[in-house]
């Protein structure tokens, strides 16, 4: 709920300001609902609330290993629940309809950065060599969180005749927080509905 709040909040800032403004799906990793508003001419920001697909087995084994419960714990396994992400950015736009020969409907390419914030639960399971016969195995549950800059390129196709636009994008993520430097690539596509005031 307190998510819920932050967000609304964010979406009304960027609205008060808004000529137009546009909100839609975006499917992919991380999915979630988008905001997107123009600030200048050929640039918008944009806010994306949603969830983000948790990281590999290694990944989470690794971590464990760097973190153990105690000394002796062997990893077994993992389970992770809760995900969430929050993505603010920034993108230059640049009509792409001169280069195509596009008559009908506006192309754009664009391209931006911005910062992401992903979070999960995840549950370790293990168990220790000294235990004892009958002993039960272990767990310990843990936030993972990751923040870090993400560059994006990409494309979106507005209708002459509708109040949509779809887009369809690649990006590069890197964290910063719990284990700096991994990067992560990542993709979308979606729509959004436009919204003129």
């Amino acid at each position: 709920m307190k998510y819920l709040f932050v967000v609304l909040l964010m979406l009304f800032g960027f609205g008060v300001f808004a000529q137009e403004y546009e909100v839609g799906l975006r499917l992919g990793e991380p999915y979630g609902i988008t905001f997107k508003t123009p600030i200048r001419q050929n640039y918008s920001a944009e806010v994306i609330i949603g969830r983000g697909s948790s990281n590999t087995m290694q990944y989470y084994r690794r971590s464990f290993e760097n973190n153990r419960p105690v000394s002796s714990a062997l990893y077994d396994g993992q389970q992770v629940s809760g995900a969430f992400s929050a993505q603010v950015r920034m993108s230059q736009e640049k009509s792409l309809n001169a280069e195509f020969d596009i008559a009908e409907g506006n192309l754009i390419g664009y391209f931006g950065a911005g910062v992401q914030l992903r979070r999960v639960s995840v549950t370790y399971f293990y168990h220790t060599p000294n235990a004892g016969d009958g002993a039960a195995d272990f767990r310990e549950t843990r936030s993972n969180v990751d923040f870090g800059p993400e560059g994006f390129i990409g494309s979106s196709y507005y209708f002459e005749t509708l109040p949509l636009g779809v887009f369809a994008e690649l990006g590069l993520f890197m964290e910063l927080l719990d284990r700096f430097g991994h990067l992560k690539v990542q993709g979308a596509i979606g729509v959004r509905y436009v919204f003129g005031i």
